[in-house]
């Protein structure tokens, strides 16, 4: 007999997107939901009473007034990071000069680089997210180290190796046909192995030149069922080098399109600075775009405009941006996109955040089939939320009238004491 387990508690649940419906028509919480799980997927969703009459053997884990959610999916992130986050008083140039170069040097270890992959899947898997999208080092370990820690947990994870093969010091230098040819060995082996995910992976147009962008372009054009990840107008000093390096280009974008580096299954993070000639080209692919706003306000970046490139029917993912991002939590990242948009004068409904932390980023990675929602045939990636998990929650969440007056102070004010649990695959992670 296949052994089923049944989460019983208050069950959140889309019925379509909240950025482009009306959040009250999109997204719900059933109050006494249900769950069921068997071989590592969601088999059925309805209202817990249900369930448990139809399905009397299961083993039944009563949350009573938990909120039942899909794992949180952090969209952009750089895992080799981990023990640098939070590094003090600088802008994206030189931050990634001062701290993230000689920290993903360290990485050229493999047992560092193995290390570093088990600690940060940890500390997420703490703060209740279940999938990342990850950038690694130049070292093909360092996609190795990450996707062999996930494949351990039954974990899906997107990753691939971050090509750089100039404006970065010795040693975290590539070449154009490097980039290529460790890219392609590493999509032969890992992508679709299991639950893994390749992304080509070029850092950003400043340490790519026109031969590495080319021949990573063409890869992807070789092996379109990847993911292409990078980044997109973050700073504004960053964009005057990207133009002083590429001359010819219209825009920053350009950089990537001319080079096969632009479509659908293209992922874009922060894309904060963008011309209108941008914003119609991404809408016009399909492209996603990312949101970092703890990384954006922690190294002075700028205010996304969520509103605004939502209403494009852009994809759009919200990701804590490990280490540039100032928190592993995706709670944290909420309450920072909640601010951002109150600055940007339109204030996310919590209906809204959470979506964004689950199903908008399944969607932006294209894995809108497998995660990032609780229904039938999905994986059973969950996160249960404990509403009351601090004193100062508690005594907030006890005068809500409604759910979301209740889920937002644990979106405010909550960190890993209001992760009651995490499933990945249908096995509890402790």
């Amino acid at each position: 007999m296949t052994h089923k387990t049944l989460l019983l508690g208050q069950t959140l649940l889309f019925d379509a997107d909240p950025m482009t419906h009306a959040w009250s028509d999109a997204v719900r919480v059933d109050p006494a939901g249900g769950v069921l799980i068997s071989d590592g997927h969601i088999t059925a969703v309805s209202d817990g009473a249900t369930l448990l009459r139809d399905h009397p053997q299961s083993q039944v884990v009563d949350y009573a007034d938990g909120l039942i959610c899909p794992g949180f999916v952090d969209a952009h992130v750089h895992y080799p990071q981990t023990a640098m986050i939070a590094s003090w008083g600088k802008r994206l140039i030189d931050w990634l000069n001062t701290y993230t170069f000689p920290e993903e040097l360290r990485l050229s270890d493999p047992a560092y680089a193995a290390e570093i992959a088990a600690r940060y899947l940890d500390l997420t898997t703490a703060c209740g997210t279940t999938t990342v999208c990850s950038f690694t080092t130049i070292h093909p370990h360092s996609v190795d180290a990450l996707f062999d820690a996930a494949a351990a947990r039954g974990q899906c994870v997107v990753a691939g190796k971050t090509c750089m093969d100039r404006n970065a010091p010795d040693g975290l230098r590539d070449t154009a046909q490097s980039a290529y040819d460790d890219s392609k060995a590493l999509i032969a082996r890992w992508q679709g192995q299991g639950r893994a995910q390749y992304a080509i992976t070029p850092r950003f147009s400043p340490t790519s030149s026109v031969e590495q962008l080319s021949a990573l372009g063409a890869l992807w054009a070789e092996h379109p069922e990847c993911l292409m990840q990078t980044h997109l107008s973050e700073q504004v000093d960053e964009i005057a080098w990207v133009r002083d390096l590429y001359p010819d280009a219209r825009d920053y974008l350009d950089t990537y399109e001319t080079h096969g580096l632009l479509g659908e299954r293209g992922v874009f993070g922060h894309a904060i600075h963008l011309t209108p000639r941008e914003v119609d080209r991404i809408a016009e692919t399909g492209a996603a775009l990312v949101h970092c706003p703890t990384s954006n306000t922690f190294i002075g970046s700028g205010l996304f405009d969520m509103a605004g490139l939502a209403a494009r029917n852009i994809p759009v993912g919200l990701a804590t941006d490990t280490g540039g991002g100032s928190s592993f939590s995706m709670l944290r990242t909420m309450a920072a996109a909640y601010e951002i948009g109150q600055l940007r004068g339109t204030a996310l409904h919590p209906a809204q955040l959470m979506w964004l932390a689950t199903a908008g980023s399944a969607r932006s990675l294209h894995l809108q089939d497998q995660i990032g929602h609780l229904r039938a045939g999905g994986y059973a990636d969950i996160t249960v939320l404990d509403l009351a998990s601090t004193p100062a929650i508690a005594q907030r969440a006890a005068q809500a009238e409604t759910i979301w007056e209740a889920v937002f102070p644990t979106i405010m004010m909550g960190d890993d004491r209001a992760i009651r649990d995490v499933w990945i695959a249908g096995q509890l992670q402790r």
